[in-house]
């Protein structure tokens, strides 16, 4: 409860944080720039936002809440107009018997406690949240309810077919669906999920690798919505029986980004799968792959070489195509012929010819590459290996004068050669003709607005002494309304990357194990694993020991 009503301005002079000085100042930039003023404070740096959340929490005993664990019901939201709630930067979170707790940025705002209190009959009990956190919870619950709320008694008052107005711009259920998909590439999702359950339609959201849950709607909505999707992707709405692919590429918030689709038929429906594409984003230089010195050497002597064959492996999702293309921009220039083919193209390159796989026609990789060497390439880029034809055209395209580079699927740089093997590509062709091998996995960056130093634990300690690393300190998220509370922010990659030298050459030849390779190349030196390079960049303050293990833990 809030005592005898005190202004925000005096209340932060008492307790020491401002001056009467600065308050006067800021009282009259208030009058000049129409804000709050405690947004006037913030912005001209005479507080913190921390210490805004502080002095009202401490002094005067209002709670601190974090909204991205708050659980909202919907008739909740109902209970104040989307207006009021931005006019006044309030959320409204529960209803415990007369009395409405209210998120608020400011809970000395009288004026608006007055109105919500008057428009709900309710008595407001105002806790404080970040303004930040405020307006994402408000775009999120919002943004979506009214549409929601449309659909539902649209699908209830219609008789005629649900999917009837799904090309209309102003139809509830594109209004919905464009708002989902906005919302994820706010949120820097790199695929949304549309789940249905035997009791509900799940909406998630995979961010920074880590799949969560966004929304969960009636399952009467999961036909209208995948209905919409299929359309915009020119799928055949009526078949629901069969998986589909699809692509679109839409402008948000004046960015492109394609977007790939994927229906898949399951017992309670079809599952869909948006695969977030932002062109806005694809390339980078490879001066911020983060790779390592060391590495950053290795890599570039591998890819600037003359011929042979430079392979990018890791799971599905650990930046293979970001790091090939970043080497193939790096690489193009007006006197070299760059071709690719790829299962889709997924970002379009300037000055390169880029290649779409096509199975209906029977353009297959392999297929594709014969044709692709015909036409005079320096560069050629396969997409992935996937069969031993595939594998033995680009091996032997790189021993005729070529630089091929491709893709597998493999745990690390070394377990590479033993695949190709396995392919059925003969020794002799691997030893003559791959020049480097790169691993690399994807790990989540600590947010750099939260980040924190702390004493590592004994044994975190102990594993990077083991390791040859001695820090002090390492960092962490403590988490925060820009990283959604999870304390990291954004990925990078760590890497693993093979030079093949003349005696890995011979011990090719000669067929030896995984274990030799790599027992050879980190006794030479010239490799060090990807989980020491994860760890050198948790002693560099850009990741955690978890993140590092989460992603390399089944290899050590």
């Amino acid at each position: 409860m809030i005592g005898p009503r005190k202004r925000i301005g005096d209340l932060l002079v008492e307790t020491g944080v401002i001056t009467e000085e600065q308050l006067q100042q800021a009282l009259k930039q208030q009058s000049e720039m129409k804000m709050r003023l405690g947004d006037v404070l913030i912005t001209q740096g005479y507080i913190s936002q921390q210490q805004f959340i502080e002095v009202l929490e401490f002094q005067l005993g209002i709670p601190h809440v974090k909204l991205y664990r708050q659980k909202i019901e919907p008739k909740v939201i109902q209970l104040i107009p989307q207006k009021l709630a931005d006019q006044h930067g309030v959320l409204p979170l529960r209803v415990d018997g007369n009395k409405l707790i209210l998120a608020m940025a400011d809970p000395l705002d009288y004026f608006a406690i007055d109105e919500i209190r008057i428009a709900t009959g309710l008595r407001i009990e105002p806790v404080i949240a970040s303004k930040d956190e405020l307006q994402r919870a408000i775009n999120r619950y919002y943004g979506l309810q009214e549409t929601i709320e449309q659909i539902s008694q649209n699908l209830l008052s219609r008789e005629e077919e649900p999917e009837q107005g799904l090309e209309e711009e102003d139809s509830p259920v594109v209004k919905t669906v464009n708002q989902i998909i906005t919302q994820a590439v706010q949120f820097g999702a790199s695929d949304i999920h549309f789940d249905p359950q035997e009791d509900s339609f799940r909406i998630r959201y995979r961010v920074d690798g880590i799949m969560r849950t966004e929304r969960t709607l009636p399952p009467n909505m999961q036909a209208v919505i995948i209905a919409r999707i299929k359309i915009m992707a020119n799928l055949n709405v009526a078949e629901r029986r069969l998986p589909q692919d699809g692509r679109v590429e839409l402008d948000i918030e004046f960015r492109k980004v394609d977007i790939r689709i994927s229906t898949l038929p399951t017992v309670h429906g079809e599952k869909v799968v948006m695969r977030i594409l932002d062109l806005g984003n694809s390339l980078h230089k490879i001066s911020r792959l983060a790779f390592s010195e060391q590495n950053l050497e290795a890599f570039l002597k591998g890819i600037e070489m003359a011929h042979g064959v430079v392979l990018i492996t890791g799971p599905t999702g650990s930046g293979k195509t970001t790091t090939l293309y970043s080497a193939l921009s790096h690489l193009n220039r007006d006197d070299v012929n760059i071709i690719t083919i790829e299962d889709p193209v997924e970002y379009q390159l300037q000055g390169i010819n880029q290649v779409q796989v096509n199975p209906v026609t029977g353009l297959t990789f392999a297929r594709g590459l014969r044709a692709i060497l015909r036409q005079d390439p320096n560069i050629v880029m396969v997409g992935e290996i996937r069969d031993m034809e595939t594998a033995e055209i680009a091996v032997r395209a790189a021993m005729t004068g070529h630089l091929v580079f491709s893709t597998l699927h493999t745990n690390s740089a070394v377990s590479s050669i033993s695949r190709l093997i396995d392919m059925g590509v003969e020794p002799f062709l691997i030893s003559s003709a791959v020049n480097c091998i790169v691993a690399q996995r994807l790990v989540r960056r600590i947010c750099p607005k939260c980040s924190e130093k702390v004493d590592p634990l004994p044994e975190e300690a102990s594993l990077l002494r083991r390791h040859g690393i001695v820090v002090d300190l390492l960092s962490k998220g403590r988490g925060c309304g820009d990283c959604g509370r999870t304390g990291y922010k954004g990925r990078l990659a760590i890497h693993e990357v093979l030079l093949i030298d003349n005696e890995l050459r011979s011990m090719i030849l000669a067929k030896r194990s995984d274990n030799e390779y790599m027992k050879y190349a980190m006794d030479k030196g010239i490799l060090i694993p990807m989980a020491e390079d994860g760890l050198q960049k948790v002693a560099a303050g850009l990741t955690t020991i978890a993140e590092v293990f989460r992603v390399t833990s089944h290899e050590e």
